[in-house]
């Protein structure tokens, strides 16, 4: 599995390619779309299109991931983040590659164990996780380098449909809980 991970901006775009090969991680490609705040909007979006595009033709991702957007205190801000965002989407949509969406809490519990991770911590534990050796530039690769790992990671999982709860998992899998299996013994 290649997965191409974003982080969505209208001035930063991020992005990572991680290849998953029987459990072995690789980074393939990361770094980013620039963009100068002088320049419209139409031909920022135009910049990201055309650069996603590039590295998928080149790449060839099986999966695609993008950070959610968050909730803010800026309207316009959100509203050009939802624009980058659907840009993406469309890239990848539009060259047959299956879209998938995670939360920036889901993401940063994944990489680092906390919801409410910082992005110095994500950072941290992307360049462990991954043994990159040279810091990214920007906070926006290292996010989409996890937004890419944190797909891989839910792929892996058993039935990756979400749970609703401890006890289902449990009524699901009595054999990889050990306090099941001694009231089973019992």
């Amino acid at each position: 599995m290649i997965v191409l991970g974003v982080d969505p901006g209208t001035l930063t775009t991020g992005y990572g390619i991680i290849e998953d090969r029987n459990g072995k991680l690789k980074v393939l490609l990361s770094g980013a779309v620039r963009n100068n705040s002088r320049v419209p909007l139409p031909e920022r979006l135009k910049n990201i299109y055309v650069n996603l595009s590039s590295v998928i033709e080149k790449y060839q991702p099986t999966q695609f991931a993008i950070e959610t957007a968050f909730y803010g205190k800026n309207a316009q801000s959100a509203l050009k983040l939802g624009h980058a965002r659907g840009v993406a989407m469309l890239t990848a949509v539009m060259c047959g590659i299956p879209t998938h969406e995670y939360s920036p809490r889901e993401v940063k519990k994944a990489i680092v164990g906390n919801g409410s991770a910082s992005k110095e911590q994500v950072q941290y534990m992307i360049k462990t996780l991954l043994r990159i050796k040279e810091t990214p530039r920007y906070y926006d690769i290292t996010d989409a380098l996890a937004v890419a790992l944190c797909h891989i990671q839910q792929h892996k999982l058993p039935n990756t449909g979400r749970r609703k709860s401890w006890e289902s998992f449990v009524a699901e899998h009595p054999e990889r809980c050990r306090n099941s299996q001694k009231r089973q013994n019992s």
